[in-house]
Formats: C-alpha cells, sequence, structure tokens
C-alpha cells in the first residue's frame, strides 16, 4: 500500500483506501500562463493517482478551474493552455472540475454559514472575515503560528491594517466588488477572497471525508491553511485526512517567477524539438519533496532517456512473447509505495533494461506494465519503421569511413556521440549495425 508524507503529520503514513480515495487539488491561477514551475504539482497529483490505481484502488479527483477575479478575456485562454499542458503531459482528468466562475453561490452559501458558526463577521463596507482565533488549530500544516504573523505597521503606508478586521491575522472571505465579476450576496456585490472556492467546491464535490490534498508546497501558506480553517470550521470537523506538498522546481537555479515572464513554458519545451513527457520524467528523477533545479541540460537528457526507451519497447515488441520480469516489477513497485520513490523505480528500470539475463519478450512486457504508472508513451514506436535521431545518419557514415581506415579513436569518439543521440552501434562481420 502506498505510504507518502503527510505535511501535517510531519512523517510518512500509509494511504488506507476504502470504497475509493477522494483526492483534492487545487486548480492554477489562471491570470497568467502555467509554467514547469507550477506543473510538477500536478504531474504529483497525477503519479498519486496511478500508484493508486495500480493496487486496485478507485480514486475520484476534483481540481477546481480558478476563473474568477482575474484579469477579464484571459483566463479562457490560459485555462485551455493548461488543459493542452495537461493533456501533454498525460495527466488523467478529473472526474470533477467545478469552475469557480459558475460555483459561486455555493461560496456564498459557506461564508454564510461560517458567519452562523461564529467563525465569521460582516464588516461595514461589504466584506466578510474570517475570524482565525475561533480556529486554534490554524498553522498545523505549516507550522506558522498567529504569534508568527506580526501586525501591519500604521506608520508604513504600503503596509497599512485593514481597518475593517478585527485581527490582523483575519482573511476575507468575501470582498466589495462592482463590474461584470461581481456578484450579489447577503453582505452586497463582489466577490469571494481567494481561499473559498477551494474549501466550498472540495466539499460539494468529494464531500467532507478527504482522503487526500495534493498540491505545491508553496501553497502551503498561507492558502492551505486558510482552506484547512474554512472547511474545518464549516463542518465541526477534520475534513483533509492527509495533506501532501511537493516543492516547487526551480530553473537554471532561478525560481520561475509568478509573472512567468522569465519563467519556461511546456510548450517551450516543445518548440525546442523535445517531447513534453521529457519534462515528465525529469519531475520523476528526482523525490517530490526535492528541489529539483531543472535546465535545458536536464531536460535534453530526460529526451533522450524516453526516446531510448520507446526504440528498445518497439524493439522488444519483435521478439517472442514471454512472462513479465516480475521480480523487477515487484521493485519498481516497492520503490513507488515508498513515499514515491521515483529516482530508485527509475534506477530499476535502467537495471531491467541492461539486464541481458531477461528475455527481450519480458522486457517489454515489464516496461509497458510500468508505463501505466509513468505514463511515458512508450508504446508509441511499435510498429513504426527504425529511423535514427537528425544528425545520427552523418555520424553512421564518418564513422563507417573511420572503420575503413583503421581509425580506431574516430570510430570510438563517433560511437560515443552516436550513444548520447541514444543509437547503439555494433561492430560485426559485415559491417557496424546499429539500434535505437
Amino acid at each position: 500500500m502506498l505510504r507518502i508524507h503527510d505535511t501535517r503529520a510531519r512523517q510518512v503514513e500509509e494511504i488506507s483506501g476504502g470504497r475509493a480515495v477522494r483526492v483534492y487539488t487545487c486548480g492554477p491561477a489562471l491570470h497568467r500562463r502555467v509554467h514547469l514551475g507550477d506543473l510538477r504539482a500536478y504531474v504529483l497529483s497525477d503519479l498519486v493517482r496511478r500508484v493508486l490505481e495500480g493496487r486496485r484502488t478507485r480514486v475520484v479527483a476534483c481540481r477546481h478551474v480558478a476563473d474568477l477575479g482575474g484579469p477579464g478575456g484571459h483566463a479562457r485562454a490560459h485555462e485551455e493552455a493548461f488543459v493542452d499542458d495537461a493533456a501533454a503531459l498525460n495527466l488523467r482528468p478529473p472526474e470533477h472540475a467545478p469552475r469557480a466562475g459558475e460555483t459561486v453561490d455555493l461560496m456564498i452559501e459557506l461564508i454564510a454559514g461560517l458567519v452562523e458558526r461564529g467563525h465569521a463577521y460582516p464588516a461595514p463596507d461589504g466584506s466578510v472575515y474570517f475570524d482565525v482565533r475561533t480556529f486554534p488549530a490554524y498553522g498545523d500544516i505549516s507550522g506558522t503560528r498567529l504569534d508568527d504573523l506580526k501586525p501591519a505597521d500604521p506608520t508604513d503606508p504600503t503596509d497599512a491594517a485593514d481597518p475593517h478586521r478585527r485581527f490582523h491575522a483575519d482573511w476575507a472571505l468575501w470582498r466589495p466588488a462592482d463590474g461584470d465579476q461581481g456578484r450579489d450576496a447577503p453582505w452586497g456585490r463582489g466577490l469571494p477572497g481567494p481561499h473559498v472556492a477551494c474549501s466550498a467546491l472540495s466539499l460539494r464535490f468529494l464531500g467532507e471525508r478527504i482522503d487526500l490534498h495534493v498540491g505545491d508546497a508553496a501553497r502551503c501558506f498561507p492558502h492551505h491553511e486558510a482552506e484547512r480553517a474554512q472547511s474545518d470550521a464549516a463542518t465541526g470537523h477534520e475534513v483533509v485526512r492527509h495533506w501532501v506538498h511537493g516543492e516547487r522546481p526551480l530553473f537554471d537555479g532561478r525560481e520561475m517567477a509568478e509573472s512567468a515572464g522569465d519563467a519556461v513554458l511546456l510548450s517551450d519545451v516543445v518548440a525546442a524539438g523535445l517531447d513534453p513527457l521529457a519534462a515528465r520524467l525529469a519531475f520523476l528523477g528526482h523525490r517530490y519533496r526535492e528541489r529539483l533545479d531543472l535546465s535545458w541540460d536536464v531536460l535534453r537528457a530526460a529526451d533522450r532517456t524516453v526516446r531510448r526507451w520507446r526504440a528498445r519497447v518497439a524493439e522488444w515488441s519483435e521478439s517472442p512473447s514471454a512472462p513479465m520480469a516480475s521480480s523487477y516489477a515487484e521493485r519498481v513497485g516497492a520503490a513507488l509505495d515508498d513515499d514515491l520513490d521515483t529516482p530508485g523505480a527509475l534506477a530499476v528500470l535502467r537495471e531491467l533494461e541492461l539486464d541481458e539475463s531477461v528475455a527481450p519478450g519480458s522486457k517489454f512486457e515489464t516496461f509497458l506494465h510500468l508505463d501505466q504508472v509513468l505514463a511515458l508513451d512508450l508504446s508509441t514506436e511499435i510498429g513504426k519503421p527504425r529511423v535514427p535521431p537528425a544528425g545520427a545518419g552523418e555520424l553512421l557514415a564518418q564513422r563507417e569511413r573511420a572503420v575503413a581506415a583503421n581509425d580506431w579513436a574516430a570510430a570510438d569518439r563517433l560511437r560515443d556521440e552516436l550513444s548520447d543521440l541514444g543509437v547503439r552501434v555494433t561492430d560485426t562481420p559485415e559491417g557496424q549495425s546499429w539500434a535505437l
């Protein structure tokens, strides 16, 4: 059974599934394009789902669409781009994908319930605030306590306190807003606060008992703290059993900014001639709680591995069928069950690839079986004619000439260059042969 690190419990815990495991993931902010820094969390959520389903556990997933409150006209385009990215990364669509803009009534209902229970209060300007001091468990996930949150400095005009809040750490559940996006509510026309949608929609579509909340560590505070406080205060009990957070990756040692002006998009990866699933493999190459530092070199190396494995699977598919290499499959499964040790799982696959004692047909069955979790489309080259990658044809010709001239130093150098492209060269009495 899957064991995974629970951020709130601060330890690895077993995920015990009943009839179904309910998983919630916050939708991406749609005020900008989603970049690689954001996408790692969604690959994590998809991996959790695939590992559970591989253990014959039914998963019901919800990921909302955060289309409310952003710049007009951009949210839908950014949403469509995210849907394309999700498909390119083989993310399984959630069973529920409610739009925040179409479900404001659920948020108003939640806010009204919090006011009624004494966990929220209306302000004279039409705002409604969550009264954080009524929720003593605030900070359990991130470790950030109310005493750590300093009140605003009244002498600093850039840090002015909100005059309508009773306590400096209270946050807005409802804010006055005019214009097309504003909605009518008992407190006046406005919009829900930034944390309300996740509470309201997860409760509506997954119920009051959610097994897993998977997300980006950057959202742990304040978003997930506020979400937990709202949901638990509304229901009177702990709603989420396990909180799982993945670290946000860097790129060339730098944070990918919220503005995404200098961030790398998945479309940039494709424009560079790389397979989008190279990004997925690059994510899987590190533990999800590690601060992965992406680079173009890392992505190119992952791209070579994806293409090589697809070529090997196609090659093995032409061999006689053989049972799956169960010992290798079990080792991969054990690594994934151990807090999603994806680097360990990939190391086992590389070992299997090179193990000459395992029949090709057995490698074929094992790689395809494990690809149900890895989701790297390893079967796509089956039945296709073998075509060397760009640049390999000229290198092969150069090597043939070097061998004919007995220039073995050049031949060895060219063999290494071809290996970097994923082309394996073998010298035979009839001349050199190659395989991907």
